[in-house]
């Protein structure tokens, strides 16, 4: 391991949410058109407040990350931007779901590096299979 690398010391996402503190966010793998039929999107939209028709960002207790749009390349910048909007609201724990793993078709391996600024931003909790493929 790079004596570089950052170090995640705190826990990781719970694979399965079905409920939220009242300062969590459910961040989840969205497309861009805000169609949350299927997934981590539609439990966003029952649960958590995600809003049909509305594909990237903060709505109610969810953030929606676009991963149907292309390749592993065209998700950067929204994972981007969400990491610098975690880094704006310390007030908040961002959970971030396995986003762009199910339905979107990518695995761990090639969305895990999208999050390697993550990894010191403490109120962003990440799943263990993208923490192991980052810290390998």
């Amino acid at each position: 391991m790079k004596e570089d690398r950052k170090m995640y010391d705190r826990a990781f996402t719970p694979a399965m949410i079905s409920r939220l503190e009242e300062n969590q966010v459910f961040v989840f793998g969205s497309n861009l058109g805000g169609f949350h039929g299927g997934g981590a999107a539609r439990a966003a939209m029952n649960r958590f407040g995600a809003v049909w028709g509305q594909g990237v960002g903060l709505q109610g207790q969810s953030y929606a990350i676009p991963t149907m749009q292309g390749g592993v390349e065209t998700i950067k910048p929204y994972v981007d931007e969400f990491i610098d909007f975690a880094r704006q609201h310390q007030g908040l724990q961002f959970l971030v779901t396995r986003i762009g793993c199910g339905i979107a078709g990518f695995r761990d391996e090639e969305i895990a590096p999208l999050f390697a600024a993550a990894l010191d931003v403490e109120n962003i909790i990440l799943p263990e299979e993208f923490v192991k493929a980052l810290q390998h």
